[in-house]
């Protein structure tokens, strides 16, 4: 297992602890730590705008400028799933986290025992996670959940994925797409990769998604039925 994990505070010598404990727990759990470090809630920021896959948050509640509530509130307007946990030295700030959905709060002087606890209910709780894909969108790495996907839809040099909200443009091979994806989808055509939790209707040369009516290939009617069948 890997997690990426950003490390945010603004006193230097919390980092380099916080980072070490975090390094010691990645080995003694047989995982992969990709670990980032930043000395400021607007640096972190930055960097996150690019790539949005981060897995564990600790967060420093009083850093200068902007703090770490506002910036876990950011990055909850997002729809993050990151696991928030929040660095502090003062218990006034514990009830500020319950609208950010934090895992934990841990008091400075931060103890060992305490974080690598912390850190393994945030892993067991990432281990919870329902299946999602890594994209690549006008140069930002975005984590889409399976769940979300309606389907995909091929032109000649890129794929539009299709989701609840929006549409993402992305210049991908929609058979390296497919390859992806759980069995919850299934290829009705050359240029198309479905939800079989989303169809809401099937026939002899169609399938319909919502009100969107994508083409069925010949031939592949009764294995779409009998997909869809097996997974309902």
């Amino acid at each position: 297992m890997k997690y990426k994990i950003a490390i945010c505070d603004d006193e230097q010598d919390q980092i380099q602890y916080i980072s070490s404990l975090v390094s010691t727990w990645g080995k003694q759990k047989g995982c992969s730590c990709d670990i980032s470090v930043f000395g400021a809630a607007e640096g972190f920021l930055f960097e996150y705008e690019d790539n949005k896959a981060y897995d564990i948050l600790l967060l420093d509640v009083e850093m200068k400028g902007v703090t770490g509530i506002e910036l876990a509130k950011r990055i909850r307007s997002d729809n993050s799933r990151s696991e928030i946990v929040f660095i502090t030295s003062h218990f006034e700030f514990i009830g500020e986290g319950y609208e950010v959905d934090a895992l934990h709060y841990l008091i400075k002087p931060i103890s060992e025992d305490k974080l690598m606890q912390v850190l393994d209910k945030a892993a067991d709780k990432l281990s919870e996670e329902p299946p999602f894909v890594l994209i690549s969108c006008e140069g930002v790495t975005i984590k889409l959940y399976e769940r979300d996907i309606l389907y995909a839809e091929a032109f000649l040099h890129y794929i539009v994925i299709h989701t609840r909200d929006k549409e993402y443009r992305i210049k991908e091979n929609i058979s390296a797409f497919e390859e992806k994806l759980s069995g919850d989808f299934y290829r009705i055509h050359r240029s198309y990769v479905v939800s079989l939790k989303h169809i809401t209707r099937i026939s002899r040369k169609s399938v319909n998604i919502g009100d969107a009516e994508l083409p069925l290939s010949r031939g592949k009617y009764d294995d779409v039925n009998r997909a869809f069948i097996d997974h309902n």
